[in-house]
């Protein structure tokens, strides 16, 4: 079982991407998946949540009106929607779906790559 990120790719300030994470092997309505993004030199941190449902959703401040997360649960599939882009958010992001059950596999894909320049 596995997740795999893409749509990542070079965009201009203001721009918009959409990013996938597909799931395999897995029922993905069966977990939350959250959006982490890791720049150059600096930590992962977490950018967006959604519930196994979709009826939580949650972003971190400084994308919150700009980024917004949806999932096709028929699809396997989450979704990460980036407008309004600025450099700020250039980074691998990455996705990572887990359960709420402790001791159960996690899984991370390997991330997409995002730069925003002009």
């Amino acid at each position: 079982a596995h997740v795999v990120e893409s749509g990542g790719g070079l965009v201009q300030p203001g721009g918009s991407l959409t990013l996938s994470c597909a799931a395999s092997g897995l029922t993905l309505s069966d977990y939350a998946v959250m959006w982490y993004r890791q720049a150059p030199g600096q930590e992962r941190y977490l950018v967006a949540t959604i519930s196994g449902t979709g009826n939580f959703i949650n972003y971190t401040d400084s994308v919150k009106g700009r980024f917004t997360t949806s999932r096709d649960n028929a699809k396997n599939t989450v979704f990460l929607q980036m407008d309004s882009l600025k450099p700020e958010d250039t980074a691998v992001y990455y996705c990572h779906a887990e359960r709420p059950v402790p001791g159960t596999p996690t899984y991370w894909g390997q991330g997409t790559q995002v730069t925003v320049s002009s």
